[in-house]
């Protein structure tokens, strides 16, 4: 097991927590407009090395949100990350932010979806759609099945009534995230099921940032750039059918 700080600036809510042996044992985080909640990262970042190393906990490695997102979210997150590796001689650990926003849905037992009276409990057979917000009818979506296996990869999407179709002709699919709230009227198939209240935040990034730990999943320091930068930014907004 490891002991991993968290660092989540993809959206409006920024994000810090510590992950020991599996267990979150420090986490804040705090909300702005437009990316202002990352002003908050720095201090957030200094009580998380208080706190650890109050308690004499030497940390293992560095795990950042590495997009899609906020361009200037994501560039503070990871400039922070950056930092802390060098200085503190740190391994560093990218947890794609869609992925992230999974793992909460996986973690409930039952989840509250949208015109539905009761939780209810996700089918085997479901497929996740994370969406962030782009703009107008915009935004950066993926498929997973419930292993986190991607059906589809990363993509930005201008969302139509037929965008999700081929999926939700086969099975289930449950959309969240900032970027689903909007297409709730446009997305009309008895197979779409939306769930509110998801959002990609630090203490959710240790069951991804551990396991890639385990399997010496490390980043460059010196030459790792989030997706924006990446090939995520030669990705442009299409129809899929």
């Amino acid at each position: 097991m490891a002991c991993i700080l968290h660092i989540e600036t993809s959206t409006n809510a920024c994000s810090v927590a510590v992950s020991e042996d599996g267990q979150c044992i420090f986490e804040q985080e705090a909300h702005g407009e437009k990316g202002a909640g990352a002003e908050q990262l720095g201090t957030m970042v200094d009580e998380a090395l208080s706190f650890t190393d109050n308690h004499a906990i030497p940390f293992d490695a560095v795990s950042v949100s590495c997009g899609p997102g906020s361009y200037t979210g994501l560039r503070i997150g990871v400039s922070m990350a950056k930092g802390l590796c060098y200085g503190r001689d740190l391994k560093l650990i990218a947890v794609p932010t869609l992925e992230l926003l999974c793992v909460p849905v996986l973690l409930k037992e039952k989840v509250k979806v949208a015109g539905e009276a009761e939780a209810v409990a996700l089918p085997d057979d479901a497929l996740l759609c994370p969406m962030l917000d782009a703009r107008r009818m915009e935004v950066y979506a993926a498929l997973y099945e419930r292993s986190l296996k991607a059906v589809r990869p990363v993509g930005a999407d201008i969302v139509t009534a037929d965008t999700y179709r081929p999926w939700l002709d086969e099975r289930p699919v449950y959309f969240f995230g900032n970027g689903a709230k909007k297409c709730m009227e446009v997305i009309d198939h008895p197979n779409a099921h939306f769930i509110d209240g998801i959002e990609p935040l630090a203490k959710w990034m240790q069951p991804i940032a551990e396991k890639r730990f385990l399997n010496g999943q490390y980043e460059d320091v010196a030459y790792f750039v989030p997706f924006y930068l990446k090939d995520f930014v030669a990705i442009k907004p299409k129809k899929l059918l």
